[in-house]
């Protein structure tokens, strides 16, 4: 069972929409609304799994990924 200092240490990445869904596949407009994601230019921190990062693979001329630091909280 994971606890806190697991949760504290999950990876993250930073997902940017810098492509627009018009004149595509709407697999690939669906996945930008999967990410979270609707318009140019907004961004949304996720989690690093295997399911987010295939997402971002399918739709990689659409977005832009970065791994993001640790916060202090």
């Amino acid at each position: 069972m994971a606890g806190p200092a697991a949760e504290a240490k999950a990876r993250k990445v930073r997902v940017t929409q810098i492509g627009s869904p018009i004149g595509r596949p709407a697999k690939q407009r669906a996945t930008l609304i999967g990410l979270g994601l609707n318009k140019m230019h907004r961004s949304r921190v996720l989690e690093d799994t295997p399911a987010v990062r295939g997402m971002i693979d399918k739709i990689s001329h659409l977005v832009r990924a970065e791994p993001v630091e640790a916060e202090a909280e």
